[in-house]
């Protein structure tokens, strides 16, 4: 009985091309996914940037206001605390100090009546019109920002700043609530003016961070 050996022969070169061929289609699709993940993640850090710039710029334009008008607050105030007589509704002032008031601080303090005093002073009757600007800071942009995972994509500074900027833009928003709250208080002005006083401090400070963060926000790398 004869016994058939048979020896299988591999085609060794064809086995390592399709090992090659899986080995570089694997890279390829890891490549190409990356590619596509960097595409993305790069689109949507511009759209992101260009979302907390007009954030920024918008915001800038509420704590401009905000300040003018806390600037203007605290002036009035100031020049009329030490005149008020028995109450805030009574002004004891010259005509000359009280055309001062009038033209620097229109419409603050309005007249009803008014009663010679002595010395050519009168008592100025009527009511101290505080119109405060309560604006409300938006930080959606970059709140959404932080939700899309991709602040990998921008710089350490960058980020740093941002975090510092609305960081401070909470502190600006939470006196500003503390000024509304204060000046419900119409007993009492000194509260109000603490508290106007360090709000004109943080808002300074923070326009001047948005300024620079415009500057710059474009090489947010």
């Amino acid at each position: 009985m004869r016994l058939f050996k048979t020896r299988r022969k591999f085609n060794w070169r064809y086995i390592f091309g399709e090992i090659l061929l899986i080995f570089v289609g694997i890279n390829l699709a890891i490549w190409f996914n990356n590619w596509n993940t960097n595409k993305y993640n790069s689109k949507a850090k511009q759209v992101a940037i260009s979302k907390i710039k007009d954030e920024i710029s918008n915001n800038l334009h509420q704590v401009d206001t905000s300040y003018t008008n806390a600037r203007l607050i605290t002036g009035a105030l100031k020049m009329l605390r030490p005149l008020y007589y028995q109450s805030s509704s009574q002004v004891l002032a010259s005509p000359e100090q009280m055309q001062t008031i009038q033209r620097d601080f229109k419409g603050f303090f309005k007249i009803v009546d008014s009663i010679p005093y002595k010395d050519g002073q009168f008592i100025y009757q009527g009511g101290t019109m505080i119109n405060l600007e309560l604006v409300e800071l938006s930080d959606i942009a970059w709140e959404t920002t932080k939700s899309l995972e991709i602040l990998n994509e921008f710089g350490y500074e960058c980020l740093y700043e941002l975090e510092s900027i609305y960081n401070l833009q909470a502190r600006v928003q939470t006196e500003i609530n503390k000024a509304g709250d204060a000046l419900q208080q119409n007993s009492n002005i000194d509260p109000l003016l603490r508290v106007l006083n360090f709000l004109i401090q943080l808002e300074s400070q923070l326009e001047e961070d948005y300024q620079q963060m415009l500057q710059n926000i474009n090489n947010c790398d």
